[in-house]
């Protein structure tokens, strides 16, 4: 963790969104890598991991990509914007990922064989807007996972969901199977995040 922050509260309470970044700091390649793969530590369905992640950095791309993301201004200021992205066909990884759990010792051959075959009984077969629920789930949680790693790090970001997803697919010739969810503008804050309240417990919580 950075000087700054000590603690993962004094983290969640100061990661703000950040719309004004400072265009002149780059953060090198393997900070970035580091902060990434720091992330995929985090949970997700049958450890099936449907996340990917597109970098961006290219001053033309990012123009580009403003013209249809309602012209937000952090896509040009942020060091690097980075695009999640969820893998609707996850299952494709389903042998790499649990043989690399037991030649890990993670498991036994006995267990690595019985979730590999769920897995496959489950993950195929299912609708195409089941496994993109899932796929949105479990990169929601890597999201959120990296902007507090970032923030650790004494870097800033700020999550954007407003942009045209369609548009993106054809911008970077995705396949069908990849759906771009959000992009998070990566950076060092040029202006203060405006700070924000938060409904009180009693309107949100229900103990039963």
């Amino acid at each position: 963790m950075s000087e700054k922050y000590t603690t993962l509260s004094e983290i969640i309470h100061e990661r703000k969104s950040v719309r004004k970044f400072d265009p002149t700091h780059k953060i090198p390649k393997d900070e970035i890598e580091e902060m990434l793969l720091e992330a995929t530590e985090a949970p997700s369905s049958s450890n099936l991991q449907p996340w990917r992640f597109m970098v961006i950095q290219d001053n033309e791309t990012r123009k580009r990509l403003k013209e249809f993301s309602f012209n937000q201004q952090q896509l040009e200021t942020a060091s690097a914007i980075i695009a999640v992205i969820a893998d609707t066909e996850m299952y494709h990884n389903i042998d790499e990922i649990y043989e690399s759990n037991f030649e890990a010792g993670n498991m036994d051959k006995a267990n690595m064989e019985n979730q590999i075959s769920n897995a496959k009984a489950l993950y195929p077969k299912a609708p195409f807007e089941a496994r993109l629920n899932i796929a949105a789930f479990d990169s929601g949680l890597i999201s959120m996972q990296l902007m507090l790693i970032a923030k650790a790090k004494g870097y800033d970001t700020v999550p954007m969901g407003g942009f045209d997803k369609q548009q993106f697919a054809k911008e970077f010739n995705l396949e069908e199977r990849y759906v771009p969810l959000v992009l998070i503008g990566l950076g060092k804050a040029a202006a203060p995040a405006y700070g924000s309240t938060r409904l009180p417990l009693d309107k949100i919580v229900t103990f039963v």
